[in-house]
């Protein structure tokens, strides 16, 4: 049975220009309210600024996967074991049957600081994923296949994110891809090695400005780390669950 990508392209057009709109009303909400946060934190304070990839991925779901699979998406219902911490919440679970079908993480960025950000989303996912596989080889979700972990990257386009940067390393060299490559580049070297050390099992980066409230302009970064690929890597993995239990 082939696969069904639910036309996501322009869901995933609208789901940008959701983004950027959702983020906008948030900063006007707390302009107006007169209890304003500090910096780009007014816009992200409303928490839904994900939600259009969230009813993407949804789509996916319903589209390929067992009718009656459990979706949570509720915060209290989002917890999973760890191996290290006793928790760890996701933004989306998928369970069938009592196993354990898919985690996702849904993640953003916009500027101004890039360079802190960075480092703090790489060693969060890099955390989330040790501490994820680490529990399902003890046995935290029991005796099951391997569920699909998904890691979905937003990084805003700016002349920030898209300059070249420079490192400091005074005792060894830094690897060589990493070498002048902007935050944009870093987060799509990111992904690919996470998708290669097996961390995740698809992970991308899309990029988009904030222009794109009124086109929904998005922009992939490499064929590994598209987000037709995750797409699809997430659609494949729900249609073979579902076959699986036909």
């Amino acid at each position: 049975m082939a696969i069904d990508l639910v036309g996501y392209e322009l869901k995933a057009r609208q789901s940008v220009q959701a983004f950027w709109g959702n983020r906008e009303a948030a900063r006007i909400k707390q302009i107006e309210s007169g209890r304003q946060d500090q910096g780009e934190r007014a816009s992200v304070t409303a928490g839904k600024n994900m939600d259009g990839f969230l009813a993407l991925i949804l789509d996916v779901i319903r589209a390929n996967g067992p009718e009656k699979a459990e979706i949570y998406q509720q915060r209290a219902a989002l917890t999973l074991p760890g191996f290290f911490r006793p928790t760890k919440l996701w933004d989306l679970l998928v369970i069938y049957k009592g196993e354990l079908i898919a985690a996702v993480e849904l993640k953003s960025q916009v500027g101004p600081s890039f360079g802190n950000n960075f480092n703090n989303r790489t060693e969060e996912a890099i955390g989330t994923a040790h501490d994820f596989w680490t529990a399902y080889r003890e046995g935290a979700f029991g005796q099951q296949p391997r569920p699909f972990a998904g890691w979905l990257m937003l990084v805003e386009e700016s002349p920030k994110s898209l300059s070249p940067v420079r490192d400091k390393s005074p005792h060894f060299p830094i690897f060589e891809e990493f070498k002048g490559a902007s935050y944009l580049q870093r987060y799509d070297l990111l992904c690919q090695k996470l998708i290669q050390e097996q961390l995740y099992s698809c992970a991308s980066v899309i990029s988009s400005p904030k222009s794109a409230v009124e086109t929904g302009e998005y922009h992939d970064h490499s064929s590994m780390t598209s987000l037709k690929t995750f797409i699809s890597s997430f659609a494949g993995h729900i249609a073979a669950t579902a076959a699986r239990f036909e």
